[in-house]
C-alpha cells in the first residue's frame, strides 16, 4: 500500500504532550482524608479545556500544545551547557519510530541553522514541559548545577517563582519567554524526567480541517505539584488514577477523547507508582510507535482502527477518508478474530478490544468493555 500524502485539506501540525503521573498516599493524619489512595497508587493530571475551544472543546487532556520555533532554538544550547548538549544532551540514542505510515510533509519549522538546532527529541520534550507551565502553571525544571544525567529517581516540579502569573503571561505571548524565565531561575527543562511514550496523529473527521502529530511523553513526580489553570485555555483539573479517570468518563462528568481514554486504560496495567517508573525506564531505548486511528463508521456507530487491526488499511486514501458499511458495530465484532480498536457506542461509552501482541516492550490496554447496561 502506498503511504505518501495526497492532497488533502488538513493542516498538520506536530505538538508534544505530557502525562504527568503522581505518587498518592495516604496522609499520616488523624483525620479520614475526603478521597482514598487510588487501587493503582498513583494519580493523573488531566486539564478540562475551555468550552470555547476550537479543539475538543470541553475535553479533559494531559497537558500539551504545537511545537513552536522557539522550543528548537539554537539559543537553548548555551542554557543545557556546560554539563549538556550535542549530539544527545544525555538523554542517550534518540528512539525511532516504528511506523512507516502515514509519511506526511515536512512542515517547514525546522531550524535553518542545521548544525546549531535541536535535536527533536530535546525539542519536544522542551515543548512540553513549555506547555505544561503555560497552561498549569506546574514547573518541570532542575538547577543548571545539578549532576549531569537523568536523577535517579522519580523527580519534583519546581516551587512556583515569584510573579508567576506575569511570567506566564509573556510566555503565552512569546514562547521565547520560557527560555528567559529559564535562564532567569538557572534552571533548564527537565528533559530527562519525561520517558518516551506513545504517539498519535489526529485521524480523518469531515467536520475538522486542523490535525495533529503528537509526541507523548510519560513523567513521574514524587508528589503532585499544584496546580494553576490558566483559566483562558484550561478552565479546571483534577488529579485521577486510571480507573478513576474511567469512571468518571462512564459516567458523564468528564470527557476524553478516544488516545486519552486509551492511554488511561493503557496505564491501569500498573499496580503501583515504583512499577510505572521501572517500567518507563526499561524501556527508555526501545522504539516509539506512532499511529493514525482509521475511522470506520458502521450503521449505529463508530471504530477506531489501530495498527495491527485486521481491517487496518495502510493506504493513504484513509488520510483524508473514512471507510464505512452498512453492517452494524456487533456483526462487525462477531466477524472478527484480529483486533486493535476503540469501539465508539456514543460520545461516553468506549470499548477497547486488543487481541494482538504489543511491541517493543511497551503494553496494551487490556480489553475493557461497557456492559449492555451502559447502552
Amino acid at each position: 500500500m502506498s503511504s505518501s500524502l495526497r492532497p488533502g485539506p488538513s493542516r498538520w501540525r506536530r505538538a508534544a504532550s505530557i502525562v504527568l503521573a503522581a505518587a498518592w498516599t495516604r496522609p499520616e493524619t488523624a483525620t479520614p482524608p475526603s478521597r482514598p489512595p487510588p487501587a493503582e497508587g498513583f494519580r493523573l493530571l488531566l486539564l478540562q479545556r475551555s468550552p470555547h475551544q476550537g479543539f475538543m472543546p470541553g475535553a479533559h487532556v494531559f497537558p500539551g500544545g504545537v511545537l513552536d520555533a522557539a522550543d528548537r532554538s539554537a539559543d537553548w544550547l548555551g542554557l543545557f551547557a556546560p554539563h549538556h548538549g550535542p549530539p544527545d544532551f544525555g538523554l542517550g540514542p534518540a528512539p525511532f519510530s516504528q511506523a512507516a505510515f502515514p509519511s506526511l510533509p515536512h512542515t517547514g519549522d525546522s531550524n535553518a541553522d542545521n548544525t546549531r538546532a535541536l535535536p527533536e527529541d530535546v525539542a519536544f520534550r522542551i515543548c512540553a514541559v513549555r506547555e505544561a507551565f503555560e497552561e498549569a502553571g506546574v514547573l518541570l525544571l532542575r538547577p543548571r548545577s545539578s549532576p549531569p544525567g537523568p536523577a535517579p529517581g522519580p523527580g519534583l516540579a519546581l516551587e512556583p517563582p515569584p510573579g508567576l502569573a506575569a511570567w506566564r503571561a509573556r510566555v503565552r505571548r512569546d514562547p521565547r519567554h520560557f527560555l528567559r524565565l529559564c535562564a532567569h531561575l538557572d534552571c533548564t527543562p527537565d528533559i530527562w524526567a519525561l520517558h518516551n511514550w506513545s504517539a498519535w496523529l489526529t485521524p480523518f473527521s469531515r467536520s475538522a480541517t486542523r490535525r495533529f502529530d503528537t509526541a507523548f511523553f510519560l513523567c513521574c513526580l514524587r508528589e503532585p505539584p499544584p496546580v494553576y489553570p490558566d483559566l483562558a485555555e484550561v478552565v479546571g483539573y483534577q488529579w485521577s488514577s486510571p480507573s478513576e479517570a474511567t469512571e468518571s468518563f462512564l459516567s458523564k462528568e468528564i470527557w476524553l477523547a478516544p488516545p486519552q481514554f486509551y492511554e488511561v486504560r493503557r496505564l491501569a496495567n500498573f499496580a503501583s507508582f515504583s512499577d510505572l517508573h521501572k517500567f518507563c525506564l526499561g524501556r527508555a531505548l526501545e522504539g516509539l510507535e506512532r499511529w493514525l486511528p482509521i475511522i470506520l463508521v458502521t450503521a449505529d456507530g463508530m471504530v477506531h482502527l489501530l495498527p495491527g487491526d485486521e481491517l487496518y488499511l495502510e493506504d493513504s486514501d484513509f488520510l483524508e477518508n473514512l471507510m464505512s458499511t452498512e453492517k452494524k458495530t456487533e456483526e462487525i465484532m462477531k466477524e472478527g478474530k484480529q483486533f486493535h480498536r476503540i469501539v465508539i457506542h456514543n460520545r461516553h461509552l468506549y470499548d477497547i478490544h486488543v487481541t494482538v501482541q504489543s511491541k517493543h516492550k511497551h503494553v496494551y490496554p487490556k480489553n475493557s468493555v461497557v456492559s449492555k447496561s451502559h447502552l
